[in-house]
């Protein structure tokens, strides 16, 4: 199960009920952090998680709103015990940035940091890969997708009639391999099914470009920017961002099944509804989260 929190989710300026941006993503024994703004951790500490189980950060760019949190997530991991390696992951000049606000507030680090720039497929394991593309924000800027692989799973049902017991047999069949018990040959195909991958997309800070689509293309969750209107669809181009009809036409096209709205500009305060309802016009499968909401994926 992958379970998605929402821990920030204003725009650049932070209002009495929205954060800056920060998205958990946990899946296993990963605690995947997308972005880390302003106020992340005493987000974490509301939402009654644990910082100190965060294992990776993804920063899609170096926008103040997107990264002030993280010094002081740092030295709490320090402060905290944490004994982990901590995986920082960026676009082009991640590296040298890390290194210099390192250096700036110079805590006792107690723990490893690796940091990289990535583009493409960065990481990858035997349940899952992440990777990043490169999108149009006026700096350095990557949106990026976790993707879940697909896994022969047991049917348990099946499995209890036939009368097989747990242990290695189980996981030969997990393996694809059919088997023998007490002289009979059982089929792995007819006890297993094959479990679907499962996409997820994040896509934060971007003015609208041909590169979206293809990247985000059959997600089962897109989560987007949508910090205008669509009468400000001038303003939304001018200043590098997209709009939430914008966001939901993306969706239908790249075929996604459900699409999430955040990063909210403080304009809609008292009327949030309004970019929800114009997104919901293109694509119905639209929803708009708050501070502290959270969802699961089976």
């Amino acid at each position: 199960m992958i379970k998605i929190t929402f821990l920030g989710t204003s725009d650049q300026i932070p209002s009495a009920k929205r954060s800056h941006s920060a998205i958990l993503l946990n899946y296993e024994s990963e605690n995947i952090l997308v972005d880390c703004g302003e106020g992340t951790q005493r987000q974490f500490r509301i939402a009654r998680l644990n910082p100190s189980k965060v294992t990776r950060l993804l920063i899609t760019h170096w926008h103040g709103d997107h990264v002030f949190g993280i010094p002081g997530l740092l030295h709490t991991l320090s402060l905290s015990g944490y004994n982990k390696t901590l995986y920082i992951y960026g676009p082009k000049y991640t590296k040298e940035f890390m290194r210099d606000l390192i250096k700036l507030f110079n805590f006792r680090k107690k723990y490893r940091i690796i940091v990289e720039d990535v583009s493409g497929r960065f990481f990858e394991n035997k349940d899952f890969y992440l990777e990043a593309k490169s999108m149009e924000h006026g700096i350095p800027t990557n949106a990026y997708v976790f993707v879940k692989k697909g896994k022969i799973r047991i049917d348990k049902q099946k499995l209890k009639k036939s009368g097989l017991p747990e242990g290695p047999i189980v996981k030969e069949l997990k393996e694809g391999k059919n088997v023998v018990y007490k002289g009979k040959r059982f089929s792995a195909k007819n006890l297993t099914y094959m479990q679907d991958s499962l996409k997820i997309s994040f896509v934060l800070d971007t003015k609208n470009n041909t590169k979206i689509i293809p990247f985000v293309k059959n997600s089962d969750l897109l989560i987007s920017e949508s910090s205008f209107d669509e009468e400000l669809e001038a303003k939304a181009k001018e200043h590098l961002h997209l709009t939430s009809k914008q966001a939901a036409e993306i969706a239908k096209r790249a075929k996604v099944r459900k699409l999430i709205l955040t990063h909210i500009s403080q304009r809609y305060e008292q009327n949030p509804k309004k970019i929800l309802d114009q997104a919901k016009k293109v694509f119905k499968n639209s929803y708009l989260v708050n501070d502290l909401d959270s969802l699961k994926l089976e």
